[in-house]
């Protein structure tokens, strides 16, 4: 006897956590079972560091995308841009995974642990760098619809990460990016600017810092043409 949609879709996403888990990556899936059996859903590769794996923003959108829809937190902690960072995501399992996802829509947020002046990371470095990434994501034969983050501010801190690097320099560099790719731009920095009691450590957000970034990816994908 053949299984309905939502016990099919949520046995697969059972699947999936069981055998990604020791990877670090987290499948998240709500289905309808009212739906045509027809209808597939649609998988959405959250990429990133540990504001997307250390923090519950991922569980925040996937709560307000509701139906029909599987996100994968494809985060790594310490992840960074810049290829010869030693930490570079480009070069982390959870980015072949991403890949294999195969995603409709790509959300990558990255470039805070980029705000490290002891990289010696070059403008034209992180913006060669990071288009490559981008690039590798939008020659999937899913075709995602890639959007680039903003991330949030960077506050005192004991990583040696500087605030004004990350404004000054990473973002606009994020949005020269964005526009050279074709790829969509998502302010998350804005909505957290001047609220630094809404981060733990002056870089993580909490429960409610977390949300205000979901509320901000939300919006523009409720906007897409996905």
């Amino acid at each position: 006897m053949a299984m309905n949609r939502g016990v099919t879709l949520l046995m697969f996403a059972a699947a999936v956590l069981l055998g990604l888990t020791c990877l670090g990556v987290y499948m998240l899936s709500v289905t309808s079972e009212a739906e045509d059996s027809q209808i597939r859903p649609i998988r959405v590769a959250c990429v990133g560091d540990s504001l997307t794996r250390g923090t519950q923003y991922t569980l925040d959108l996937w709560h307000q995308l509701g139906a029909d829809y599987i996100v994968g937190d494809f985060g790594v902690n310490g992840a960074a841009v810049y290829a010869n960072s030693g930490r570079a995501y480009i070069d982390e399992t959870a980015f072949i995974v991403a890949k294999d996802f195969q995603p409709h829509i790509v959300v990558i947020m990255l470039g805070t642990n980029d705000a490290d002046a002891t990289l010696n990371e070059t403008r034209t470095q992180f913006i060669s760098d990071y288009a490559v990434l981008v690039t590798q994501f939008q020659q999937l034969p899913t075709n995602p619809v890639v959007w680039l983050v903003a991330p949030p501010p960077i506050y005192q801190n004991d990583y040696d990460l500087c605030g004004s690097l990350l404004f000054e320099q990473i973002i606009p560099d994020i949005q020269q990016i964005a526009n050279q790719t074709g790829c969509g731009l998502i302010d998350a920095h804005t909505p957290l600017v001047d609220l630094p009691e809404l981060f733990l450590d002056g870089v993580h957000p909490n429960n409610e810092g977390a949300k205000l970034i979901a509320d901000a990816i939300y919006v523009a994908l409720s906007k897409s043409n996905r």
